[in-house]
């Protein structure tokens, strides 16, 4: 009698232990699938705010911003229409999408004056300067926190100036398509992610992470 008791015990404790295992699963799935979608929403909404601006900056015309919306909607108009097609390879899909985008790069492009162009350029290079000067500051950061060696910081700055032109060699290769160019740099990243691993000492890596969670906690909680 006894025995049954204890199996009988026994079963419902793995029967609760698998449905909680289960349900941890499912919410962890919830969380991340938000997450992404989150961050999906985030980065359309940068690109909205990010045009926007640019046409302010570069004082279009009603009439260009007219045209860059027909652009526009003609362009999405495509690209739906080529997801729809079944009866081509996912190799010719890609290389049409590409076609797509370069098209309608041109057709911005053919929208703006000279001056607009001299501007754009000018805009492109504010916004490098700025990127430059959030990872010096950000490097700076770094070399306090994890009290880094002026070897490590030299090291580190090495690896990113690397990159740098490694990624801009990739983004100016007009014989990449977007896929390949998004996987060449994709494993640029991680190279350099592993590379950075090296630079670093266990202690210093263990409170990256300790950095890492905490930041991840307050976004989740905001």
């Amino acid at each position: 009698m006894k025995s049954k008791i204890n199996e009988h015990k026994k079963y419902n404790k793995l029967f609760v232990s698998k449905r909680l295992l289960v349900l941890t699963l499912a919410l962890s799935s919830i969380a991340f699938s938000a997450d992404a979608q989150h961050k999906r929403e985030h980065k359309m909404a940068g690109k909205k705010q990010h045009h926007a601006q640019m046409a302010k900056q570069l004082n279009l015309s009603d009439a260009q911003k007219q045209q860059a919306q027909a652009n526009k909607a003609e362009f999405k108009q495509k690209m739906q229409e080529l997801n729809k097609k079944e009866n081509i390879t996912v190799k010719e899909q890609r290389d049409r999408k590409e076609a797509l985008r370069k098209e309608q790069k041109a057709k911005m492009q053919a929208l703006l004056t000279p001056e607009q162009k001299t501007k754009m350029a000018e805009l492109k290079k504010e916004k490098q300067a700025k990127k430059e000067e959030k990872m010096a500051k950000r490097l700076d950061m770094m070399k306090t926190k994890l009290n880094l060696t002026d070897a490590q910081v030299s090291q580190l700055k090495s690896q990113r100036e690397s990159i740098k032109a490694r990624m801009k060699a990739i983004k100016e290769n007009e014989k990449l398509s977007r896929t390949e160019r998004k996987e060449q740099m994709m494993a640029i990243k991680n190279e350099a992610k592993e590379s950075r691993k090296k630079i670093f000492t266990t202690e210093q890596l263990k409170q990256m992470d300790e950095f890492k969670n905490k930041r991840k906690h307050k976004k989740m909680a905001a």
